[in-house]
């Protein structure tokens, strides 16, 4: 796969990581596009997130939760989740297509992309955004001109990336502690 987008206007990304915002405790899963360093966060539900996250990090609850449920049941009826698509960004909400093929025939469905993703990563489906989405709301560090940068020793300081690192600075890097803990009774 290339960084230039598919034909479709695609660009295929993977899950890089389930996050928690220490200001706000709201959660955040960081896509990653595959090829090049460009992310797309969106936020979503502390449950969601925590599906997301035991699956990522090969967990298994006692009891099957509600995305493993429906995968498994689309495995059992021979469906496959054939790929995932972060479609649209609209009024700050992002919406997601969930592309299904059964008997030779590919179903599309509307989709949360908390849902999208978290079947996605249960089944091994691929997961793409919209070019049109990255435009904008994707997150990527630029190599900047040398009136750009400002150099400390062997680091490189790009000043134009200084929100880019205080938004990924006031995330929680330890989804295993919010496993343990699990969602706190404040976060909506």
């Amino acid at each position: 796969m290339s960084e230039e987008p598919l034909a479709n206007g695609l660009i295929e990304m993977v899950v890089e990581s389930v996050r928690v915002h220490m200001l706000s405790s709201q959660h955040v899963v960081i896509l990653k596009e595959l090829d090049r360093d460009r992310y797309l966060p969106i936020w979503i539900g502390p449950w969601e997130a925590n599906a997301i996250a035991m699956k990522l990090q090969g967990l298994e609850p006692e009891r099957p939760l509600t995305h493993d449920i429906f995968a498994s049941t689309l495995d059992r009826l021979g469906v496959e989740i054939s790929r995932v698509v972060i479609a649209e960004l609209a009024q700050e909400t992002y919406l997601a297509r969930l592309f299904l093929v059964s008997a030779g025939r590919e179903i599309e469905i509307d989709s949360r992309p908390s849902d999208a993703l978290a079947l996605a990563v249960r089944s091994g489906g691929r997961i793409f955004a919209a070019s049109a989405v990255l435009a904008r709301a994707g997150v990527e560090p630029e190599a900047g001109t040398a009136d750009d940068l400002e150099t400390t020793g062997d680091a490189v300081h790009d000043e134009r990336l200084e929100v880019f690192r205080d938004f990924v600075n006031s995330l929680d890097v330890d989804p295993e502690e919010e496993l343990r803990e699990g969602p706190g009774p404040d976060i909506v």
